[in-house]
């Protein structure tokens, strides 16, 4: 190139130019590249799964170079770039073959707890889904405005969504049929 009649420091400077041009042009599109090998690697999820990560939750539809498709349950389809995906945290609920279930719920004050935990852990029970161990118990937490229920149990992560609905029917038709008092609705629990 000098014996052209070009400078070198010249030449050397656009390209130089040219070479950082590029790297800046190109630095997401390398980094989900870079995000997607990892992920087909190191394998935190696979097609199928159901996931949460980037504030998203959904069944994985795709795992390409550049992206991951999800669907979420209500049929939408987000596209996360592999870089942000692999950078963060992701929730894996189909990772593990058992699941635990929470059931929260609030009653009003003067409810006698006594009484309805046994009854609690008894609709538990009567579903076969539900493992006997480890066994459902109920979690009772004291608030000014209410009394927090919580009833755990555990079952088969292929049962989760059948077992949740199942179970919250039934605890709803107790609460109703025994007549035990909620908290009034205009309070707002979550404060």
């Amino acid at each position: 190139v000098g014996y052209l009649g070009i400078e070198m420091t010249q030449f050397t400077a656009i390209l130089a130019s040219c070479g950082v041009a590029i790297g800046l042009a190109l630095s997401g599109t390398l980094q989900n590249v870079a995000g997607g090998v990892v992920l087909l690697v190191l394998r935190p999820f696979k097609v199928g799964d159901y996931i949460e990560a980037q504030g998203y939750e959904g069944t994985v539809k795709e795992i390409m170079i550049f992206t991951t498709t999800l669907v979420t349950v209500d049929n939408k389809v987000i596209t996360i770039p592999n870089g942000a995906l692999s950078g963060s945290s992701v929730i894996n609920y189909s990772k593990m073959e058992d699941r635990r279930i929470d059931i929260k719920f609030n009653l009003a004050h003067g409810v006698d707890i006594s009484q309805i935990n046994p009854r609690l852990i008894e609709i538990a029970k009567q579903d076969k889904r539900i493992f006997s161990t480890p066994e459902p118990t109920v979690i009772v937490s004291i608030t000014d405005l209410a009394i927090n229920v919580d009833l755990r149990f555990w079952c088969k992560n292929a049962d989760y969504w059948n077992v949740m609905g199942d179970i919250h029917t039934a605890v709803y038709n107790y609460l109703v049929s025994e007549k035990i008092s909620l908290p009034h609705p205009k309070l707002d629990l979550m404060k």
